[in-house]
């Protein structure tokens, strides 16, 4: 690497690395951009070889005194070390500057929840036309599975396994996890597919007009309104509704492993302490503590009997 060119070359390389090795989303190597094209503009341009502890903690201490929260500090000293990490493992920087440099601290902040009979409040609507069916199916395939907004929006029609009652979802770095779909989502998906215009097994699952690929933004959209019926508060967004999927079913099973099995964390500080779970086991766990999922009890022989 040529010490005396500015670090606008290298960032670009990193991000080029984000897209094509690690498959990362558009949304996050947005955010990297930002985030290191801020650390170099601070830095004045200066050589990526000549940048020290110090021009990071500097970094820090003028987002700090812009008024940024610790978290967002953090985030950002993150996608710096994560940089200058890159630039070490190929061999272009000796060791890492931004190693030991830490954001303010912050308080440690919870989730928000919604608790059961708020939720259930937002499926007390009868939905009558197509698109109230459609709102219905994403509302309760969100909050029945856990899943996040961008892997709703992401499901084709060929991912669903209603027979078996489980939908295959692509998550953050683009990897696969089967998740299960409770009663309640199943059967709102079924009355969505029936109102759907025909498409085949690669279209979307969920679509806005004709067989258009349903937004992020759209479903936001659709979720506020659903709320602001049902509630009089139109604060709902899809993460309140993964919050409160993971709240409810660790609150109902107190199976910590299993749902972080079905959230489908990738950080390796979490994904270390998971014990690999069949998805049978994930099924039964589901299927008996959480409020919407529960499935009807096969019908033997003796119960169809007359008494």
């Amino acid at each position: 690497m040529n010490t005396e060119i500015g670090m606008d070359a290298d960032v670009e390389r990193f991000l080029a690395h984000l897209v094509v090795q690690r498959r990362a989303s558009e949304h996050t190597v947005a955010a990297y951009r930002r985030d290191l094209y801020r650390f170099v503009e601070n830095s004045g341009g200066i050589p990526t070889a000549r940048i020290r502890s110090h021009d990071v903690r500097d970094f820090a201490g003028k987002l700090h005194a812009r008024g940024l929260s610790p978290r967002t500090i953090a985030r950002h000293l993150s996608s710096v070390r994560s940089f200058f990490d890159y630039l070490v493992r190929h061999r272009e920087l000796g060791a890492n500057p931004a190693i030991g440099v830490r954001a303010p601290k912050q308080r440690e902040r919870l989730p928000k929840t919604m608790d059961p009979d708020q939720t259930a409040r937002l499926f007390s609507e009868r939905a009558e036309s197509a698109i109230d069916v459609r709102d219905r199916a994403m509302l309760e395939l969100l909050y029945g599975s856990g899943i996040r907004l961008a892997e709703l929006v992401d499901i084709d029609i060929r991912d669903l396994d209603l027979a078996n009652g489980f939908v295959t979802v692509t998550g953050k770095g683009r990897k696969t996890r089967v998740v299960p779909i409770g009663k309640a989502a199943l059967e709102a998906i079924e009355v969505w597919l029936a109102k759907r215009p025909d498409g085949s097994g690669r279209e979307p699952l969920f679509t806005s007009r004709g067989r258009a690929r349903m937004s992020s933004r759209n479903v936001q959209l659709r979720l506020k309104r659903i709320a602001a019926r049902t509630t009089g508060n139109d604060g709902l967004h899809p993460h309140l509704l993964r919050h409160s999927f993971a709240s409810h079913l660790l609150e109902s099973s107190g199976d910590l492993r299993a749902v972080q099995e079905l959230l489908g964390h990738a950080d390796i500080s979490t994904t270390q302490v998971y014990t690999h779970l069949d998805f049978q086991h994930l099924a039964k766990v589901y299927d008996a503590a959480h409020p919407r999922a529960r499935r009807k009890p096969a019908t033997s022989n003796e119960d169809r009997s007359t008494p």
